[in-house]
């Protein structure tokens, strides 16, 4: 009995590590279209109930981003995370990861660092990117 509980763990340890891998990869795959304003590749990540929440409290539909991101309202010369961390309960996993972000808006330059959580939920189609919230810019 003991011998067949491990090997449960064993195999509930390693899906759970393989879906951690999948994500943290899709997650990378979203923050490199957002860099490229890659609108289709967005749409493919994003669930279509997704919202976004900043630090300032606003908040964005997936239409929102889609919109932005066909306009190019932001170039990025610099959209890549580091610390990035992984975890997954079921058919949710949650994303961290310290974000730096430089570019322009509008024409105005700007950069800023900062921290974000990103949670995707698996889905029939796969997972998908359901909710995010981003902190203040750090100082």
């Amino acid at each position: 009995m003991k011998k067949l509980a491990l090997g449960i763990l064993f195999i509930a340890t390693a899906a759970m590590a393989d879906d951690a891998a999948i994500v943290a990869a899709l997650d990378t795959k979203y923050q490199a279209a957002v860099k490229a304003n890659d609108a289709a590749e967005m749409d493919r990540i994003l669930a279509d109930d997704f919202i976004l929440v900043t630090g300032r409290g606003k908040s964005y539909t997936k239409a929102d981003l889609l919109a932005s991101a066909r306009n190019k309202d932001v170039v990025y010369e610099h959209q890549e995370d580091t610390n990035q961390t992984v975890h997954v309960w079921g058919d949710t996993a949650v994303i961290t990861a310290l974000l730096w972000i430089k570019g322009t808006q509008g024409g105005t330059p700007f950069e800023r660092k900062l921290w974000f959580s990103d949670t995707y939920v698996r889905r029939a189609g796969g997972w998908r990117y359901v909710f995010g919230q981003a902190s203040l810019p750090l100082p």
